[in-house]
């Protein structure tokens, strides 16, 4: 309990949150390796999920893919990618999108997989071009899973973006770096504290856009009860019957 109080204390004392090594100048660096890296993903990730899902092409071949790159050790890619080319903000973005890719591309391509083939189909029949089909119909309907991904992908990402401490850029993980090498085990708490709030909030903001971008429709026909749609309406209840009866 004492260190948790003196992980506490250190960052909410103001002279730890400004300055070379603050939390505010660490906490910018973090958020702009997470959102650089979540951008080049979605660029790669998304439009691919959708060609395979649209097209049905290529998905053994996506689906291993992606299982191989969640296999990947990061911290010894990073550093195989450092020996390479060196220090810098670059392998670092390197390996964030290879972790980022494959939930990407999993969430856009399994929720165009996910849509009702019927509601395609009747799209064709009424002369919808394929761009149409996949503009209007297949991505609203896909935009809970693929936002799905997108989450998952970004936390992924904010707590993986620690080991940027390890190869000598800033980041929250230098909090976590530096209080295990001086055995300063407050400042590695606070660190761990910082990363898990940042997830948080930031899954908390990305939750609320899901609300607003995914259609009221889609959103509401996911949370109404199986049974719901079966039930008769208020019309129904009290239509009376004009077939003639048997005598």
């Amino acid at each position: 309990m004492n260190l948790f109080l003196d992980a506490l204390n250190f960052l909410f004392d103001p002279a730890n949150l400004t300055g070379a090594n603050g939390i505010v100048p660490r906490l910018v660096d973090h958020v702009w390796y997470t959102g650089l890296s979540m951008a080049v993903a979605i660029v790669i990730g998304i439009p691919l999920g959708l060609l395979v899902g649209h097209t049905g092409r290529g998905r053994n071949a996506v689906v291993a893919l992606s299982s191989a790159a969640r296999a990947l050790p990061t911290l010894g890619l990073i550093f195989l990618i450092i020996l390479y080319t060196g220090l810098g903000v670059g392998p670092l973005i390197v390996v964030l999108v290879i972790l980022a890719v494959p939930p990407l591309l999993a969430g856009a391509y399994s929720g165009l997989e996910a849509v009702n083939r019927p509601t395609i189909d009747a799209a064709r029949a009424i002369g919808m071009t394929e761009w149409q089909i996949l503009l209007k119909v297949e991505i609203p309907l896909a935009m809970p899973l693929i936002f799905g991904g997108i989450r998952s992908a970004t936390l992924q990402v904010i707590a993986t973006a620690t080991i940027a401490g390890y190869v000598g850029l800033t980041g929250l993980g230098r909090f976590l770096i530096e209080g295990l090498a001086l055995r300063d085990y407050k400042l590695a708490l606070a660190g761990a504290i910082l990363v898990i709030a940042l997830a948080l909030c930031v899954d908390a903001i990305l939750a609320l856009a899901q609300r607003l971008v995914v259609p009221h429709g889609v959103a509401r026909g996911l949370t109404r009860h199986p049974d719901e749609s079966a039930a008769p309406t208020p019309r129904q209840h009290g239509r009376v019957s004009t077939a003639p009866s048997n005598p």
